[in-house]
């Protein structure tokens, strides 16, 4: 063949695969990598630094103890500011270079390590030690460059060094694995210190150790990091089962159990086997290669189903685990490329950015069919790191394109005045308010080096293997001495076989003589996907024509809004504590438009749950100060999110109670001369509480308490909740409105129908008696006759009960919102353990997206007729002494209850 005749189908492959990324388009491209780091660093800088972590919606930073606890998401956070140790060679590569040495400061001079808090060993690890050793690489490199960093001597790496010695008391276990946590002050010194009293760990977490620490050994001289990882590493390799050569996803770190048994490279295992391909690539040793090479073929003969990922168990590795993805595997394609099997990493690639191109981001989990399971996206980087791989081994510009829909993405939906905020929920757009530091060390890292051309690097980035966090660690570690480690003995099966493996990383230059193959490899798996999740059709059908019902509009007892939640699929179930649960069947709904605008109305629903959700609030009081309780008689309240602080008035709120007509209070008062100057007393339902504050406001009185409709209920048995605003301003409400269950409300009832004048003090504690009746003698006893209260005691109050959180189940097609006559304090996405290593375990795959029992919300769905005033209900018994032997039995039932109160009181504080 002519050679000019060759070279023109060449370059006619290469038009056909796309028109190749101008110079000025990646360069512009490259810039606004620059300029979102910026956006995002700054920020961090700016409204959270010296806290771990952005809350960008907030414009705060993240201190562990402060903000409400968030689960195991937590543990990464240790008081070390934790984005910028992260973010440290993220500067260099980003040519940020004064920067970086103003960062490298400011760790020294402001970070310590030696508080006295609970961190993952991983995370931990991962993020900070690999920080401050990428930081160390760095600064070495500058430093030896002659014109940055003179004056460093090697502080990154002491620091390093000292958080090493920290994480090594998780290691003393019999196996070797280390504990999941760790004191940074104490170790792991059992209950007292918060640890060791765990079981189990991931197989990510006991496997994505060995280079940081084998880094700092080399780094160091001390081979002490090195020997653990390794040991760790070995009985890992020893526990794998022997038939399938796979590994469970967590395991017990004294027996070695796995207690489960599922198996794939998403979350709970997929650092693992990048650690083995790395560690071979950073410290040479053929022994991780091996291992790597049996994993992964068994990986591609029983979870690779191209261009699905899917678990399976371990035992029996033909039957799936489950019907889902968790996004976290997207990082194996770009660990194929590393491996040198293209093919296979070009069809997983084209399938997850398929997936995005659908929602706009990767979704937490995803199921095989490529809809939603898990709606979280916490701007996660590893389908970039994966992007940046296959441009490198492909030179293919079409993954540029990829890169650039990830940009545009993180600009219009994510990004917000403060930073970057993570995805509450991929199909709504909500957002969440937190800013994960794995953002500012990853993804910024791999979208500048997408666009980067090689003169734009200020090094080599060749010389370098990343962690996976994306830190920087230098390959000469490779010449460096091992440790003085003594493997363990190899049996037959783990001699190295040299015929079975290729020992040598590909050349990502010349992967692809053929730049057609990665078109023809995606072509049908784009199909494949635009089949199986088609977009939703434009228009809407008959009955369908207006806009779907938004949350914040909705009103349960409103018939036409019932007929449109049925329509969308969307029940209700009335529970018997009273609370009303949404539940949404897809397939119950009279159309698939229908059925989106019920998922979307659900996860509204959540979202203004959450929006609602403020700081949880501590219990407050109302006591009954006038005769014949005299301040000794004291109901535990809950508190609004709305209108007077009652914690910031050292006097409370004090006046007569009065029951509002209507009692509902959600239209005006008409017995406005009663109610003006007093307490109004009000029903639960029918109306948001704001609305209710509104309308006794406007009729003048000075507070209000709502009573529960829901019969039977009390503080005894109930979690303390609060009410939140409506989704608008709450400005303008200007007085205290406090809740009370059915059993407290009715003791004040009960007491306004006996002595028909009844005062009351609203206040954030339980006032002495000497400070109620200052300047005025001091009320001898409840009732001539009863057991007086020894006078130091804060009163008799009836116990409040701390929050109660359910753990979420399983997702799929049907979701469940319970909106408990109010949305509750906090709606979480459907999923079994709010994280990806949960599993769906619902055979009937019934989502359910159950409400923490802790808060009202304004969103009351409140089905039930108000009940009657006070003053139609029954008269009690007229009987004095059936009457005082009811006084006795609830005082001492309050004495019983006041040590409980008082407990709690000291655990809110």
């Amino acid at each position: 063949m002519p050679p000019v005749l060759f070279l023109l189908m060449l370059l006619g492959a290469l038009c056909g695969l796309g028109q190749a990324m101008s110079w000025e388009e990646k360069r512009r491209l490259r810039n606004q990598v620059v300029e979102m780091f910026d956006h995002a660093y700054q920020n961090y800088m700016d409204h959270a630094y010296p806290a771990d972590e952005l809350m960008p919606l907030t414009c705060r930073g993240r201190v562990r103890g402060l903000e409400p606890s968030r689960g195991d998401i937590d543990d990464a956070l240790g008081k070390f500011s934790l984005t910028l140790i992260d973010t440290l060679d993220t500067l260099v590569l980003l040519n940020k270079t004064t920067e970086f040495e103003a960062a490298v400061r400011r760790v020294l001079s402001d970070v310590r390590l030696d508080n006295d808090i609970v961190v993952s060993v991983f995370e931990t690890n991962i993020r900070v030690l690999g920080g401050l050793l990428g930081g160390h690489s760095m600064a070495v490199m500058l430093r030896e460059g002659g014109q940055h960093m003179q004056w460093y001597q090697d502080e990154l790496l002491h620091m390093a060094k000292d958080l090493g010695l920290r994480l090594l008391p998780a290691f003393n276990t019999s196996s070797g694995l280390p504990y999941p946590r760790v004191n940074l002050k104490y170790g792991v010194r059992g209950p007292e210190t918060r640890t060791g009293t765990e079981t189990d760990t991931c197989t990510a977490c006991a496997g994505t150790i060995i280079l940081e620490f084998a880094a700092l050994s080399r780094f160091t001289g001390d081979p002490v990091f090195e020997a653990h990882a390794r040991r760790a590493l070995d009985f890992l390799w020893e526990k794998r089962q022997r038939n399938s050569n796979l590994v469970g996803t967590t395991i017990n770190i004294h027996s070695g159990e796995w207690v489960r048994r599922d198996s794939g490279v998403g979350a709970g295992i997929d650092s693992y086997y990048e650690y083995l391909l790395k560690a071979y690539i950073l410290l040479g040793d053929d022994q991780f290669l091996q291992r790597f090479n049996i994993h992964y073929a068994s990986i591609m003969k029983y979870i690779s189903q191209p261009p699905l990922l899917l678990d399976v168990h371990i035992h029996k590795p033909l039957l799936p685990a489950r019907t889902w993805m968790d996004s976290l595997l997207a990082f194996f394609p770009g660990l194929q490329v590393l491996k040198g099997d293209i093919r296979p990493a070009v069809e997983t690639h084209e399938m997850l950015y398929q997936v995005t191109k659908k929602h706009n981001f990767l979704p937490e989990a995803f199921t095989t069919d490529f809809r939603v399971h898990w709606a979280q996206h916490p701007l996660r980087p590893e389908f970039a790191e994966s992007t940046y791989f296959l441009y490198k081994a492909t030179g293919d510009p079409y993954y540029l394109e990829a890169g650039r829909t990830i940009l545009d993405n993180l600009n219009r939906f994510a990004r917000v005045p403060c930073g970057f905020a993570a995805m509450k929920d991929v199909r709504t757009g909500s957002h969440e308010d937190r800013m994960d530091s794995f953002f500012l060390a990853e993804m910024f890292k791999y979208l500048f080096l997408l666009f980067a051309e090689v003169e734009d690097l200020p090094f080599d980035i060749e010389d370098y293997v990343f962690t996976t966090e994306a830190h920087l660690l230098p390959l000469s570690l490779s010449m460096v001495p091992s440790s003085s480690y003594v493997q363990p003995n190899r049996t037959s099966e783990e001699e190295l076989d040299d015929s079975n493996f290729d020992w040598t990383c590909p050349n990502t230059r010349l992967l692809f003589p053929d730049p057609a193959f990665p078109r023809n490899l995606r072509e049908p798996i784009r199909s494949a996907v635009d089949k199986s999740c088609p977009r939703p059709a434009p228009y809407r059908e008959p009955g369908m024509g207006r806009p779907p019902l938004r949350a914040q509009d909705f009103m349960a007892n409103s018939p036409e809004h019932l007929e449109l939640l049925r329509r969308m699929g969307v029940s209700l179930i009335h529970l018997k504590d009273g609370r009303v649960q949404l539940v949404q069947h897809a397939t119950q709904a009279v159309s698939a438009v229908a059925a989106e605008d019920g998922v979307r109305f659900m996860q509204e629903m959540m979202e203004l749950s959450s929006q609602q959700q403020k700081e949880q609030l501590p219990p407050r009081a109302i006591q009954i100060v006038s005769h014949p309780f005299f301040g000794r008689v004291v109901l535990t309240a809950g508190p609004a999110q709305f209108g007077t602080d009652l914690s910031k008035s050292s006097t409370g709120v004090r006046g007569f109670v009065s029951v509002a007509e209507p009692y509902s209070g959600c239209t005006e008062i008409t017995n406005a001369e009663y109610v003006q100057g007093q307490i109004a007393l009000l029903q639960r339902g029918q109306c948001m509480f704001a609305e209710k504050a509104r309308n006794i406001q406007k009729a003048g009185a000075i507070g209000g308490i709502v009573i529960d409709d829901n019969e039977g209920s009390s503080s005894d048995t109930a979690p303390l909740f609060q009410m939140a605003g409506d989704g608008r301003s709450t400005d303008d409400i200007t007085l205290p409105l406090l809740f009370l269950f059915h059993k407290e409300g009715n003791i004040l009832l009960e007491a306004l129908k006996e002595y028909r004048e009844v005062e009351v003090l609203l206040s954030d504690k339980a006032r002495d008696r000497a400070t109620i009746f200052k300047d005025k003698p001091l009320p001898g006893s409840l009732i001539e006759g009863s057991v007086d209260v020894h006078e130091t005691e804060e009163d008799c109050l009836t116990e409040a009960t701390t929050p109660t959180s359910f753990e979420p189940t399983g997702q799929s097609q049907t979701s469940t919102v319970e909106v408990d006559k109010f949305v509750s304090e906090e709606v979480t996405p459907s999923q079994e353990e709010g994280s990806p290593l949960g599993e769906a375990n619902s055979p009937a795959e019934q989502v359910s997206a159950p409400v923490k029992e802790g808060s009202l919300t304004e969103t009351e769905a409140d089905l039930a007729q108000p009940k009657e005033d006070s003053d139609k209900r029954e008269e009690p018994e007229s009987d004095t002494d059936s009457s005082n032997q009811s006084v006795d039995e609830l005082l001492a039932d309050w004495r019983e209850d006041l040590e409980a109160f008082q407990q709690m009181e000291k655990d809110e504080l």
